[in-house]
C-alpha cells in the first residue's frame, strides 16, 4: 500500500504545486533524495529538522509546516548546510561548507594596487631604455678609427671661440673590390688625395661650413717627414699636395698657417664609406640645378628633384668636367648634398627607427677616420651643425678667391683673395656673425 497521500507519488514530482517539476530548483534536482522512516516503522527514531523562515519557502509549495505533518519521509527538495550540487560531506558541504561552522567563507576581493604595477612598470622601461642606450653608445664609440693626432701638428696657432672641423673627402679606396671600383667609376689610382675639403665652423652667431678648393694655391709650411724624420723647407704648391706627400697632419698644419684658424677636430671619410653612408639612411633627396653627365665620375642625372643612391651621390659630389665653373662649381655641389646627407641622417625618421639607425651609424663610423681626441658626442655635434646649415641657420660659401685660373709652375690653380681670408678668419676666430662673402 503506498505510503503517499492521494495525488502524490514516491518520486516526488508533484511536491511543486503549480507548473512541472521543471520548475524546480537545478540545485534541488541534484540532490540525491533522503528519505526518513516514519515514527514506530523501525529503524532510527525520526530527527526534527529546525523549520525554514516563510519566505524561503519556494514559491508555489505546500506550506513546510503542512507538508511536514504526517509525511516525514517528504523530501522538500531544501538542504541545510550544504552548496547544491554537492553532496554531504564533500567539499564545502556539511558544516566545513561557506558560512557553515568553521567555514573559510568566500575569500575577500583585494583590490588591485594599479599605481604599484605602473611605477614598477615604468622603471622596467626606463632601466631599459638606459641599457640600450649604454650599450649602443659604446658600441658606436669603439667604431671610430682615432688615426689622427693633431697633438704632432707643428706650430699651431692659438685657439679661438666655437669649434673649427675639418672634413675632407678623399678618393681612398681601402677595402673596395675591383668590381666595386668598376662600379663607383674610382678608378685604381695608388696613393691618396683629398677629392673635397670643408671648413665647419660651429659656433653661437650660427654655423659656417666653408670650402676649400683642393687646387688652392697656398703656402705649405716647413715640416719633419713622418717617414724620414728629415726636415723639408717651405714650398708653394696646391693644397692637395699637402695630403698627398704627409697625408692629415700635414694638411691641418697647412690650413692652420694659411689661415690662423685652429683646428680643434679632424674628420675624413672615403669613397666606399660615403656610397654606405647614403645607402644606410635609405638615399637622400636633391634638387639638381641642371642634366649633369661626366664619363669619368659616371654622373648621370636629369634636371629636377629626386632620390640618389649611393653611386649617383658619388657622382655627383666628384664631378668637375662639364660645369661652368669647374671645381669651384662641384665645391658647391658638395656642400649642397652635405648638408641634405647630414639633415637626413639626424632626421628623427633614422634617429628614431632602428632599422635605419643601425645601419647608418655602422655605415658611418666604419670608414670615419677622426682625430684622437674625437668623441662620439662631437661626431653627432659635427652633423647636426651641417643639418642647421641646410635648414637656414648658417652659411654656405667658397674661400673668398681673386683668380680661379692662376697659371703656376704646377698648371691652372686657384687663388684665395687673402684680404677677405684674413677678415673672414678673424670673424670666426672671435665668432663673430659671417659678413664676408665668396665674391
Amino acid at each position: 500500500m503506498s505510503e503517499w497521500p492521494q495525488g502524490w507519488s514516491g518520486d516526488g514530482s508533484g511536491r511543486y504545486g503549480r507548473g512541472s517539476g521543471s520548475a524546480e530548483p537545478e540545485g534541488a534536482r541534484a540532490m540525491p533524495q533522503v528519505r526518513r522512516s516514519a515514527p514506530g516503522a523501525g529503524g532510527p527514531p525520526p530527527y526534527d529538522e529546525p523549520p525554514l523562515p516563510p519566505d524561503l519557502s519556494p514559491r508555489g509549495t505546500v506550506p513546510r509546516q503542512q507538508a511536514s505533518q504526517g509525511y516525514d519521509d517528504y523530501d522538500d527538495g531544501y538542504n541545510t548546510g550544504q552548496v547544491y550540487g554537492r553532496g554531504n560531506g564533500g567539499p564545502g558541504g556539511g558544516d566545513h561548507g561557506p558560512g557553515g561552522p568553521g567555514g573559510r567563507g568566500p575569500r575577500p576581493v583585494r583590490p588591485k594596487n594599479w599605481k604599484r604595477r605602473i611605477t614598477i612598470g615604468l622603471v622596467t622601461l626606463i632601466v631599459l631604455l638606459l641599457a640600450v642606450g649604454i650599450g649602443t653608445y659604446f658600441w658606436a664609440d669603439s667604431k671610430l678609427r682615432r688615426e689622427v693626432d693633431l697633438s704632432k701638428v707643428e706650430d699651431r696657432p692659438s685657439g679661438g671661440k666655437g669649434t673649427n672641423y675639418l672634413i675632407v673627402g678623399s678618393d681612398s679606396r681601402e677595402g673596395m673590390s675591383d668590381a666595386d671600383k668598376k662600379k663607383l667609376h674610382t678608378g685604381s689610382a695608388d696613393g691618396r688625395r683629398t677629392d673635397s675639403m670643408i671648413l665647419l665652423h660651429v659656433g653661437e652667431n650660427g654655423n659656417t661650413m666653408i670650402s676649400l678648393p683642393r687646387d688652392s694655391w697656398v703656402t705649405i709650411p716647413a715640416f719633419t717627414g713622418s717617414t724620414s724624420g728629415n726636415r723639408i723647407p717651405q714650398s708653394q704648391n696646391k693644397l692637395n699636395a699637402s695630403y698627398s706627400s704627409e697625408g692629415p697632419g700635414l694638411l691641418v698644419r697647412t690650413i692652420e698657417y694659411n689661415t690662423g684658424l685652429k683646428i680643434d677636430h679632424y674628420a675624413e671619410i672615403g669613397f666606399d664609406g660615403f656610397a654606405n653612408l647614403v645607402d644606410g639612411v635609405g638615399g637622400v633627396e636633391i634638387d639638381i640645378p641642371q642634366d649633369m653627365k661626366d664619363k669619368k665620375s659616371g654622373n648621370d642625372l636629369k634636371k629636377g628633384k629626386q632620390t640618389l643612391n649611393g653611386q649617383q651621390a658619388l657622382a655627383f659630389v666628384r664631378q668637375r668636367y662639364g660645369l661652368a665653373g669647374g671645381d669651384l662649381d662641384r665645391t658647391k655641389n658638395q656642400q649642397k648634398f652635405l648638408s641634405a646627407l647630414a639633415n637626413k641622417a639626424a632626421s628623427p625618421s633614422t634617429i628614431m627607427n632602428p632599422f635605419k639607425l643601425y645601419p647608418t651609424m655602422g655605415a658611418g663610423l666604419d670608414n670615419l677616420v677622426v682625430d684622437k681626441d674625437m668623441s662620439l658626442w662631437d661626431v653627432k655635434d659635427m652633423f647636426f651643425a651641417m643639418k642647421s646649415v641646410s635648414g637656414g641657420d648658417g652659411k654656405q660659401m667658397n674661400m673668398p678667391i681673386s683668380n680661379p685660373g692662376l697659371a703656376t709652375s704646377k698648371g691652372s690653380a686657384v687663388q684665395w683673395d687673402m684680404a677677405k681670408v684674413k677678415q673672414l678668419m678673424g670673424e670666426l676666430k672671435n665668432d663673430d656673425k659671417v659678413t664676408v662673402s665668396s665674391n
